[in-house]
């Protein structure tokens, strides 16, 4: 067989499997929505090793012991495999990877409660994935996505936002605790000092700049452009980091986690040595089962919900749903991005979600799985570059922590603010989540709140069973120490 009957064969072979034809696509579409979805969702190889990495876990490790490469291998690792993993089996242009807001939850909401350690954190994370693969292949799924309602959902996405936005503004000190009173303060002295904070202004402008502008991978370019001008800034200035050896810190105007640096390597082999390092069950000996519950429905919430509303809106992008508003092999969708949360959790890089991202590379004509083979297949090849991602600061990736803020907290106008019943608990998701850095107590406020308002409004037949049994276990939750101090336990 000749080489261009070989190509033409291997062509109709994709048309045939994908559909390709049939959705009104061709494999050069496919080809460059793949690749337009992989540059808009890159960013998350740099991002979610600088989350993981902003606390260590009650016992003061930090996970990969802090190593931001071998974070980044795992994230894109899982991010390639999975991908491919939709496209093969659900065949639609979706790409999945850590879910921003997921990683900040582990990080900050679960790593850090009294004896949990990264392992048991993770362990949570597969733990969830199973669950929502359970609703899936027993149909529950649409139970619990009807019991909760639709604009506390909302609430919830909008809260993730904005606990973002203040992760962004704090790592990157912009918003700073000063040594007195008030509780917080811009900057230093009330004051934007420091080479580095103008890397992190300018970072932010260029990714606002690019996103209005309607240019795909504004975020990453943004990073990438920031990154480049620390590098040149330090070897230029020396400004240095933030602590000493010690932790002390010392110079407030330094970089305020790793120093910006060219890489004694670009391309190296990746360390997967994260993966597997999760204990699956050892979270319930160290808070309990019913702790262990709500933390894991607060990430199915999270997660479930969030990926419901990214493959509606990215098959709308793409004339993909039918005529009851459903994306085809919508089971198929559900049962993969099921398997990739628990994979995320597996890897140790948390849960791994479908990205709204991927309606860039619908955008550049992706209608099938083939778009979803090549974003997996470059983040593959990505985890031979995962030590360029040690050479980012905070300063020059948070910005985008800040953009995604806005992203997400555009859902507000869904909320019917002249509705007091589901205005003031949406109202308590929202600030909740920000002002204790707890997004479970930003859920668990507004359930309870919700509850609450048609208990006394006389409508407490509205309330869904399922979120009676949920407002109970939130009760529990807020009150476990007063009851364990009670039951002398």
């Amino acid at each position: 067989m000749s080489a261009t009957a070989e190509q033409a064969s291997n062509a109709s072979t994709l048309q045939r499997y994908f559909r390709i034809g049939e959705r009104g696509s061709t494999v050069g579409r496919e080809v460059r929505g793949g690749i337009a979805t992989f540059f808009t969702m890159a960013y998350i190889v740099v991002l979610n090793p600088l989350i993981l990495t902003s606390v260590p876990d009650s016992t003061g490790n930090f996970l990969g012991g802090g190593d931001i490469a071998m974070i980044a291998a795992a994230t894109a690792l899982v991010a390639g495999l999975l991908t491919i993993l939709m496209g093969v089996v659900a065949n639609y242009p979706l790409g999945l990877a850590a879910g921003l807001g997921l990683n900040a939850v582990v990080t900050f909401g679960i790593a850090g409660l009294p004896g949990m350690t990264w392992a048991d954190a993770m362990g949570l994370v597969v733990l969830e994935g199973l669950v929502i693969l359970l609703l899936v292949l027993t149909g529950f799924r649409e139970a619990v996505f009807h019991a909760v309602p639709a604009q506390l959902k909302m609430a919830i996405s909008v809260g993730i936002g904005l606990f973002i936005t203040i992760v962004g503004l704090v790592d990157a000190g912009i918003v700073r605790k000063p040594a007195g009173a008030p509780p917080v303060e811009l900057g230093v002295g009330g004051s934007l000092v420091g080479w580095p904070t103008l890397v992190f202004v300018l970072g932010l402008i260029t990714i606002t700049v690019l996103h209005a502008k309607k240019i795909q991978g504004a975020i990453l370019y943004g990073i990438i452009g920031a990154t480049v001008l620390a590098v040149i800034l330090e070897s230029a200035i020396g400004i240095g980091g933030q602590t000493n050896a010690e932790g002390e810190v010392t110079n407030p105007t330094g970089w305020s986690l790793n120093v910006p640096a060219l890489p004694e390597q670009l391309v190296n082999l990746p360390d997967f040595g994260l993966l597997g390092q999760f204990n699956l069950l050892g979270s319930i000996d160290r808070i309990g089962i019913v702790a262990v519950i709500l933390l894991v429905f607060s990430l199915m919430l999270a997660d479930f919900f969030d990926t419901m509303g990214t493959m509606v809106a990215v098959g709308a992008e793409g004339d993909l749903l039918d005529e009851d508003g459903n994306p085809p092999h919508t089971r198929r969708i559900l049962i993969v991005d099921s398997i990739a949360a628990a994979a995320g959790g597996a890897a140790s890089v948390s849960s791994n979600t479908s990205f709204i991202e991927s309606a860039a590379g619908v955008g550049e004509g992706a209608r099938t799985g083939l778009a979803s083979v090549v974003t997996g297949a470059l983040f593959l090849v990505a985890t031979f570059f995962s030590p360029l991602v040690s050479m980012v600061p905070y300063e020059a990736a948070t910005p985008a922590l800040v953009v995604v803020g806005y992203l997400m907290m555009r859902q507000v106008k869904e909320i019917n603010w002249d509705d007091m019943e589901i205005a003031f608990p949406a109202f308590l998701t929202i600030v909740l989540m920000p002002f204790t850095y707890s997004i479970t107590a930003g859920i668990g406020a507004g359930f309870l709140g919700f509850v609450l308002l048609k208990v006394v409004r006389g409508r407490a037949g509205a309330v869904h069973p399922l979120m009676w049994f949920i407002a109970a276990l939130f009760l529990v939750y807020f009150t476990l120490e007063p009851i364990r101090d009670l039951l002398g336990v």
